[in-house]
Parts: structure tokens; sequence; C-alpha cells
């Protein structure tokens, strides 16, 4: 079964990252990622650009809308996501206990409605 991790973080908690805390940060992502490989559950993954960056579309009621910035205006963004192949949810939530967002923000678990492979 496919499940999606959502990671969401405050910006404000990023903002007094260094150079050096970034790249710590990746080497700490780094080894979550191969340590998912190494298990054979890993599926894909990535690391959004800040929200600020983002463009929300609409076409609802047939009329084009398009919006600088994330549909909601909230605390905690999304900032990247894990896709994992697991047998089931109890699973998903170890694998999503040892992201490294749930230290620093939440992870929200998705089971995928399209099922697995």
């Amino acid at each position: 079964m496919r499940y999606t991790f959502l990671l969401y973080t405050d910006p404000a908690d990023l903002a007094h990252m260094t150079p050096d805390d970034w790249a710590a940060e990746k080497e700490v992502y780094g080894a979550y990622i191969g340590a998912l490989h190494e298990a054979g559950v890993f599926v894909d993954t990535d690391w959004l650009q800040p929200v600020q960056t983002a463009t929300t579309l609409s076409v609802k009621g047939g009329s084009k809308q398009v919006q600088d910035g994330p549909f909601a205006d909230t605390k905690e963004t999304l900032g990247g996501y894990f896709v994992i192949d697991v047998p089931d949810l109890d699973a998903a939530m170890a694998w999503a206990e040892k992201c490294p967002a749930a230290k620093t923000g939440k992870v929200e678990i998705r089971a995928s409605a399209m099922g697995g492979e």
C-alpha cells in the first residue's frame, strides 16, 4: 500500500538557519532517504520551494482564477513529501516517526486512493 507523508513546518522555525544548518539538515534527510531505500519502501520524495513562491489556480464555476501564494494562509506550510510503499498504516506510522520533519513540524500520513504499485 502506498502512503504519502506530507511534511508541514512553520517557516518561522527555519528563519534562523545558517547555510551550515541547511547542510546538516540535508545530511539528516539523506540518511532517512537511504534508510527508506535500504528497506525497499522508497517510492518518491521532493523538497518544495517556499510557500511564498506558490501560485494557486482554480477554474471553479468555469472562470479561471489565479492567486499568488498558497490557497490558505496558515502558520504551518507544506514543505515537501515522501511516498513509500509498505504493508499497512502501522508500518507507515513507524516510518513517519523516523522522518526528520516529525521532530520540527508535523507529518500527515495519507493512504493512496489508487492502492499500491
